[in-house]
C-alpha cells in the first residue's frame, strides 16, 4: 500500500524524499515496481478457473493439475500447483485417463505344453466326445483400428 501511495506521489514529489518521510527502502520500492502490485499479476479465483475450464476443453481434458500448472505458467499465468489442484477438485475437473490393455498371456516360456489331439478335426463319431471353448485374444500390436459400416 505505500509504495503504491509512492508511486501516484511521483510526479509531484522526488522518490528519494518519498521514500525518506515514508521510511521505506528505494531498493524496496525498486523492487516493487519491477515485480507489479498484486492486484496486476494474480488472477481472481473466476480468472483462474475459466482459464483453467477453457484448456481443459482445448486439450479434450487430459490434462490433470501438474500438467495444467505446467500450461498456465507456459502462457505467462502465475499459478501454483496447490490453487490449480484446489480449483480442479472443488469444481470437479478431471483428467481422463486412457485405459491401458492388461496383458493375460506369456507364450515366452518353458513349461510343457499340452498337445494338440484334435489336430483341427472337430467332427466328432458321436455326442459327447469333444469339448472345446475359445480363448481368443488379441495383444496391444495385434489390435487393428476399427471398421465403421
Amino acid at each position: 500500500m505505500t509504495y503504491a501511495w509512492i508511486d501516484e506521489q511521483r510526479n509531484d514529489y522526488a522518490r528519494d524524499e518519498l521514500c525518506s518521510v515514508l521510511e521505506v527502502s528505494v531498493s524496496g520500492y525498486r523492487s516493487w515496481t519491477c515485480r507489479g502490485t498484486p492486484e496486476r499479476t494474480r488472477l481472481t479465483e473466476a480468472q483462474m478457473l475459466a482459464l483453467i475450464r477453457t484448456i481443459h476443453e482445448e486439450l479434450t481434458g487430459t490434462y490433470g493439475s501438474p500438467r495444467m500448472v505446467r500450461a498456465l505458467r507456459g502462457r505467462e499465468i502465475p499459478a501454483s500447483k496447490p490453487r490449480v489442484e484446489r480449483l480442479m477438485r472443488e469444481h470437479g475437473i478431471r483428467a481422463r485417463h486412457k485405459r491401458r490393455d492388461k496383458v493375460t498371456t506369456d507364450s515366452r516360456h518353458n513349461l510343457p505344453v499340452a498337445p494338440n489331439r484334435l489336430d483341427r478335426n472337430v467332427t466328432p463319431s458321436a455326442p459327447n466326445q469333444i469339448w472345446t471353448s475359445d480363448i481368443t485374444y488379441r495383444t496391444p500390436s495385434q489390435r487393428s483400428p476399427p471398421v465403421w459400416g
